[in-house]
């Protein structure tokens, strides 16, 4: 989990060119702003916020690449200023979400996962070639060489390990890359000794925020993917627990998410989702008391809290990172390969749905300047993968199976309860699922 927290602001801080303690500052943030988000969601606020379950909330992938996009066209303080209006977004539409959950079966879900996954991986091999094709240590062998071995060193650990240390996989890639890449003369933590042992983020660290209507859209959309992600994990858990959960309860745990784009738009960290990886844990280790959870929260807090440990993690090579990220944003991919396995495709136009909501996806990532002659604003949204994505697969899934049907159209998802389509208390994989 803390590999996840810490992936989101290293890859976003390098995409958009900040500087090493800039991005220590990020971490430290989104450990901050998921630890009180655990908190809330394990402990509640009333009859207002939280789920009150043992559910775990960390930074997700799918806000990367809209706020890469956004920064580079609007700058960070539009960056935060979006986030803070996705938020309030978050807030106004979590009741209804919960009663509409329908409209976002896994035939959008699984669609936009493998968008998110797919659209990453270029970010990733930017990490590790470096971001200048004309630099003359562009994608050199030996940097190569070491991504390589990372994603050796992830798979052999998988193969060869289980229980926690296989579940620590690429937090220990990215030690053993950096311990590789010491000898080699591409790491430099001589900001570290700087950095204090404890401190705060201060809020607004880029300026007062701004709201540039495209940011917003595109960050609103990212918070629906976020609650179709967090629904998901929520109510897997809600099963394990012996909790079936009601809308009630479900609105107030996305409204908590909504809380986490409020929170990091302050302190300049991430929108939060329900990690995947703690609704496994739960159903490994048979523990279901949101207290644990609450406990882990705290420890989130207490890592946000200790600036040098930021330093260190944001100190770490690209190449180190890519070859991680690698894995991570491919595995996103499958993930979401595999919740399309939950959609009927024979006998519906589900097929048609995903190959042109993926087709329209990733029109940007194929050919970043297909939308050059369009309006700033249009270029925000479209050009974003993700964003475009979730659009495309959202507008889709209404026409298809909403507006009327036709004889033989038996809906949107899963279909008909079969003995191995029912339901189970196997933790559903979502964007986050990012290791084991």
């Amino acid at each position: 989990m803390y590999t996840g927290c810490v992936t989101v602001p290293l890859v976003f801080g390098a995409a958009v060119g900040l500087d090493t303690a800039t991005i220590g500052l990020l971490i430290n943030a989104d450990l901050l702003v998921a630890g009180l988000i655990t908190l809330l969601q394990a402990l509640g606020v009333g009859r207002v916020l939280g789920v009150r379950l043992p559910v775990v909330a960390g930074a997700t992938f799918a806000s990367v690449t809209p706020m890469i996009l956004i920064a580079g066209e609007y700058g960070l303080p539009a960056v935060y200023g979006s986030m803070i209006a996705a938020g309030v977004f978050g807030l106004l539409v979590a009741v209804p979400f919960a009663r509409a959950v329908r409209f976002f079966p896994p035939l959008v879900s699984g669609t936009v996962i493998t968008v998110i996954g797919l659209s990453l991986i270029g970010v990733a091999a930017g990490l590790i070639a470096g971001p200048d094709p004309a630099a003359r240590d562009y994608a050199t062998p030996s940097h190569l060489a070491l991504a390589g071995g990372i994603v050796l060193l992830i798979v052999l650990i998988s193969r060869f390990t289980r229980g926690l240390v296989a579940q620590l996989g690429v937090l220990l890639g990215l030690v053993g890359g950096t311990l590789v890449a010491i000898p080699m003369g591409l790491t430099d933590f001589s900001s570290v000794g700087h950095a204090d042992w404890f401190g705060v983020t201060s809020p607004f660290h880029f300026g007062a925020p701004e709201f540039p209507a495209a940011a917003v859209i595109s960050m609103c959309i990212v918070m629906l993917v976020i609650f179709t992600e967090s629904t998901a994990d929520m109510l897997a858990v809600g099963e394990m627990t012996g909790r079936p959960l009601t809308s009630g309860d479900l609105a107030r745990g996305l409204a908590a998410d909504g809380m986490s784009g409020i929170l990091g738009g302050v302190m300049n960290s991430f929108p939060d989702t329900v990690f995947a990886q703690n609704v496994g844990l739960v159903g490994i280790t048979g523990i279901r008391s949101r207290y644990v959870a609450a406990v882990a929260g705290g420890v989130l807090v207490l890592l946000g809290l200790v600036p040098k440990l930021g330093e260190i993690v944001a100190s770490l090579p690209g190449p180190v990172i890519g070859g991680a990220g690698l894995v991570m944003f491919a595995t996103v991919t499958a993930v979401g390969v595999n919740t399309l396995r939950k959609v009927r495709f024979e006998g519906t136009d589900n097929l048609l749905i995903v190959a042109v909501s993926i087709g329209v996806g990733m029109l940007p990532v194929a050919a970043p300047t297909i939308y050059h002659a369009f309006p700033s604003w249009f270029q925000i949204i479209a050009g974003s993968a993700i964003t475009s994505a979730t659009l495309t697969a959202f507008l889709l899934n209404l026409l298809f199976h909403h507006t009327g049907r036709r004889d033989g159209d038996d809906g949107p998802g899963t279909p008909e309860e079969t003995p191995e389509r029912k339901p189970s208390a196997v933790a559903p994989v979502t964007a986050d699922t990012v290791s084991h």
